[in-house]
């Protein structure tokens, strides 16, 4: 209930700076990945941090650039977990093709290639606009060591054009494990006259197969960079 009045007066808050004269947020998940690259000339730089109610924590920071292009792009990720006293890092690196669509399209399709230190992933995000107030994000790929097949949706409603909430599933299933997770969520963003946009977010991720609930703090940086000559 406490999470639910903090989530409720973030609502209410945020709804004041949600103008309608901006575009809207195209990139508006966070467990789950939309289909849309980085345009041409514009990098994101995106921290998360997640807690439990049992003292384990997850820091990322990623970037992503585009390659020429929307058509390609690269990002790098450094990820920081606690987990029952025991912490480690890894770093990854992602490249992702813009099968079809942008951000703009109706549906978008974007294939992901991930390598980390011991592991590979394989991802297919879709992205299908439902209606102007309504966004669906898709994601189904696999990760190997252990072999692990991976599947996520959202859904998520434009309130205004500056302000998000969304519900997403992440499900994953292998030979030793299965883990279910529910999370809902709002993000807003701030648009700068320098082509800054600042977009934080909060969201309450429930695992359902352990039974814990954890706090999602999002933030991310996008904005145009000058090519070199």
């Amino acid at each position: 209930m406490k999470t639910l009045r903090v989530l409720t007066l973030l609502l209410a808050a945020c709804s004041a700076f949600a103008g309608e004269n901006d575009a809207p947020i195209q990139d508006n998940s966070f467990l789950v990945e939309e289909a849309y690259n980085q345009e041409a000339d514009v990098v994101q730089h995106i921290l998360t941090f997640t807690h439990s109610r049992h003292g384990d924590w997850m820091s990322t920071f990623t970037q992503e650039w585009p390659v020429g292009s929307l058509r390609h792009q690269l990002s790098f990720g450094a990820m920081t977990e606690n987990a029952g006293g025991h912490r480690s890092n890894d770093f990854a690196i992602n490249y992702r093709y813009q099968l079809t669509g942008d951000g703009n399209a109706k549906v978008a399709i974007s294939p992901r290639l991930t390598l980390l230190h011991s592991q590979a992933q394989v991802m297919i995000p879709v992205s299908v606009v439902v209606s102007p107030r309504v966004v669906t994000h898709w994601n189904l790929g696999y990760t190997t060591n252990p072999g692990t097949l991976n599947a996520a949706q959202s859904v998520v409603w434009l309130t205004s054009h500056r302000f998000n909430t969304l519900v997403e599933t992440v499900w994953s299933h292998s030979r030793r494990d299965h883990d279910l997770v529910v999370n809902p969520g709002v993000r807003w963003s701030y648009d700068l006259p320098n082509g800054l946009q600042i977009v934080p977010g909060v969201s309450v991720p429930f695992d359902i197969t352990a039974h814990q609930r954890s706090v999602f703090l999002y933030l991310s940086f996008e904005h145009p960079f000058r090519k070199a000559h």
